[in-house]
């Protein structure tokens, strides 16, 4: 059993919202210590096990399924992602996209396109828009070669602006992956968070 299951699906309860803080913490532990290792030695190493664990470290406790792709279908306000038996080939089409345009895509664009895809595909039961917008920050961070430095980080600008970040998000959705919305949202919170 699970904290979400104790609280009776509230993710209001005091509680709950504690251990997420706390998870957020660990996430961005994580997140930056893989950005590090990363451009320690040079190379990215995004993978389906990176991305399950970015998804772990934000939700585990919080509901069994951290880490794991969904086992079952779930619909995001009126959009429904992909059926789960598609959600396996689908996260290795993408990472494997990801690698392939690492050094010939734009990063912000490679970036923009990873968080609407990952998004897109909803490979999680909970915790996709914190997972997809951590391998965003990772893709920024990497092809810069350093953390980039800033107060607020992307990720938390972002979620700050989710009514624009979903507009934009439902843009690409309805636009055939059109992610210049999510481009030009990007560089403005970028130009925020660097000093």
């Amino acid at each position: 059993m699970n904290l979400i299951d104790l609280v009776e699906n509230n993710e209001q309860h005091p509680v709950y919202r504690e251990l997420e803080s706390s998870n957020l913490a660990r996430h961005y532990d994580f997140l930056f210590s893989i950005i590090n290792s990363a451009i320690g030695i040079q190379r990215p190493f995004i993978s389906t096990a990176v991305v399950k664990a970015l998804n772990f470290h934000a939700i585990v406790g919080l509901y069994e399924s951290a880490g794991k792709y969904r086992a079952g279908e779930v619909q995001v306000g009126g959009f429904m992602p992909v059926p789960h038996y598609k959600v396996d080939s689908l996260m290795n089409d993408c990472i494997n996209q990801i690698n392939w345009q690492w050094q010939i895509m734009n990063p912000i664009d490679l970036a923009a396109w990873a968080l609407w895809r990952i998004n897109w595909i909803h490979p999680f039961e909970n915790g996709n828009g914190r997972t997809s917008r951590a391998v965003c920050y990772f893709i920024l961070c990497v092809r810069a070669g350093n953390l980039l430095p800033g107060e607020n980080v992307l990720p938390e600008l972002l979620r700050r602006e989710r009514d624009e970040y979903v507009r934009a998000l439902r843009h690409a959705d309805s636009h055939h992956g059109d992610v210049t919305p999510l481009t030009n949202l990007l560089n403005t919170l970028l130009n925020e968070q660097l000093p």
